[in-house]
């Protein structure tokens, strides 16, 4: 098997909403493993997600988790997830989701390489381009 490349978020106490909301956007199916499946733990909420993954269709794998007790959220600008590709309709679509409830930062529109390129938050505050790819005519 190679080596794989995955986005992997965390939250603090929405992974579920969230890993749902990316469920919605890119279909697949989605595992979670929240940290009352391993027994009760003290001063863990046994509904927070330990482990989430989503698998899509079209080979996206994104994890998320909540952050447990003791490990706070550092939210910042240091992350960001691409999405790129040839299919326009499929990445406008992805687009629309993720920008509809968030803030667009740059517009989805075409850029001085030639290619149609955007960037957005969605509502959970995470950061993501959209690069489509022209075909060379």
């Amino acid at each position: 098997m190679a080596s794989l490349l995955n986005p992997y978020l965390a939250f603090d106490g929405q992974a579920n909403e969230a890993m749902e909301f990316y469920k919605d956007v890119f279909g697949g199916e989605l595992n979670v493993h929240r940290f009352g499946d391993s027994g009760p733990q003290e001063g863990v909420n046994p509904d927070g997600v330990m482990h989430a993954q989503l698998q899509t269709k079209a080979g996206f794998t994104l994890m998320a988790s909540d952050m447990p007790p003791g490990m706070p959220l550092q939210a910042g600008n240091n992350m960001s997830i691409s999405l790129s590709g040839e299919d326009e309709a499929e990445l406008r679509g992805y687009w629309d989701a993720l920008s509809g409830s968030g803030t667009v930062t740059v517009p989805l529109e075409k850029q001085v390489w030639g290619d149609t390129f955007g960037m957005c938050v969605d509502k959970f505050g995470v950061a993501w381009m959209v690069n489509i790819v022209q075909s060379q005519a």
